[in-house]
């Protein structure tokens, strides 16, 4: 499976391509800056034209978006949230299909931790790829993180399951198998 990994942004949007066979790999990743074009609606036609480049060039099977958080700024969201749209739309337009993934989804994919920070995010990538990624493509290596998840997400059988999980609450530090039982009653066959 090729995957398109996309995070989102009407200043700057990241983008990869991650191969899965015989074993991930990393195709394509890049940004595009889009800060030198101040019409807005050239910004928008920027992101279609150059997602439609991109999968004409890659031929991805699937398209991993990485969803807008909910923030202060409603304008930033609203323009994050139309970035989206498009990149689904030029995905939907070769009959590609998407799935969206909450930023803290993405991050417990791939470090384990919900709350993680962009560089240990960057890190685990680089430790399970195999591969060493620059700093100042952290819009790039979010991308890749999306396209990554979705790999992770449709590749493990447990997946479905870890996802849904909710932690045990620690009342002395110690955590018991009937504390996750209660947690996850759906997780526990009888």
């Amino acid at each position: 499976m090729t995957i398109l990994g996309i995070d989102p942004g009407t200043l700057i949007l990241g983008y990869s391509i991650l191969q899965t066979e015989p074993t991930p790999s990393v195709v394509a990743m890049d940004v595009l800056y889009m800060k030198k074009i101040d019409d807005y609606n050239e910004r928008i036609r920027t992101i279609f034209y150059s997602i439609n480049d991109i999968i004409t060039s890659h031929h991805p099977d699937h398209l991993s978006i990485e969803a807008p958080f909910f923030g202060k700024n409603v304008q930033s969201m609203l323009k994050l949230g139309r970035a989206q749209g498009v990149s689904i739309a030029a995905a939907l337009a070769h009959n590609i299909p998407f799935t969206e993934y909450e930023p803290a989804t993405i991050k417990q994919y791939i470090t384990g931790y919900g709350n993680a920070s962009k560089e240990q995010v960057r890190s685990m990538l680089e430790a399970h790829l195999g591969i060493e990624l620059h700093p100042h493509y952290l819009d790039a290596t979010d991308a890749l993180a999306a396209a990554y998840c979705h790999h992770l997400a449709t590749s493990n059988p447990l997946s479905d399951l870890r996802a849904t999980l909710k932690p045990a609450r620690r009342k002395n530090k110690k955590q018991s198998w009937a504390d996750f039982v209660n947690n996850n009653p759906d997780a526990v066959n009888e």
